[in-house]
């Protein structure tokens, strides 16, 4: 892999990217606004970056990052996505992206809409449950004790493997969840969300999750 699209460039995204370039990857970047809009970034993330369109940073990644609000993923187009490792960031807060029925009655997963909609992309979950400031802050080296862990979940062992070999490079171990109808267990409100976890405290947490909100 050599170029990571990047369609968002809020909290999550702008730090990825950041953490991205530092490994030596190639970064194409997008947000609702435009890419003219992004020349700070640009500017601070230097000749590695670039600032493209979303149909251009979907058509430029080798692997393509999608953290934008829930409420707009019919935005993505899935023409340049299909056959792609896509990586979701996102969570659902229905303050930000209204009720979604589907995720009120626990019958789907906010990854399993990502999916639907991209129905020829290799979606897996990622990065959906660390601040994003500590994605460059956290990191360190395989074998260091406590290395914090970041949780994996998808349908195909190959895009698995992918986002598996970016945790690491960005300083992470990988938690394996399951596929994308278990990826529940790593969504908001639940045990492993938001906090600093080795990998065996983050398979606990996992283990420890509850969906149905009426036996929390």
């Amino acid at each position: 892999m050599t170029t990571l699209g990047i369609i968002g460039a809020g909290n999550i995204g702008s730090q990825l990217a950041r953490k991205a370039v530092q490994n030596g990857f190639d970064v194409v970047i997008s947000n609702s606004r435009g890419p003219h809009t992004l020349a700070e970034l640009i500017e601070e993330l230097g000749p590695q970056a670039t600032a493209g369109t979303t149909l251009e940073t979907a058509e430029a990644g080798d692997v393509v990052v999608v953290t934008i609000p829930l409420r707009n993923i019919g935005q993505i187009p899935a023409l340049p996505l299909a056959g792609k490792v896509v990586i979701d960031t996102n969570n659902y807060y229905p303050e930000r992206d209204g009720n979604i029925e589907l995720l009120d009655a626990e019958s789907a997963t906010v990854s399993g809409l990502l999916q639907g909609h991209l129905a020829d992309s290799l979606v897996v979950k990622g990065f959906n449950h660390i601040p994003a400031p500590e994605i460059t802050t956290d990191g360190t080296a395989p074998g260091t004790p406590g290395r914090r862990a970041l949780a994996i979940a998808g349908n195909d062992d190959t895009a698995k493997a992918v986002l598996i070999d970016l945790y690491d490079r960005f300083g992470f171990d990988a938690v394996d969840v399951g596929s994308l109808d278990d990826s529940w267990r790593i969504e908001r409100d639940q045990p492993g969300y938001g906090r600093r976890q080795s990998a065996d405290e983050l398979r606990a947490a996992i283990a420890s999750a509850v969906r149905d909100k009426n036996s929390r």
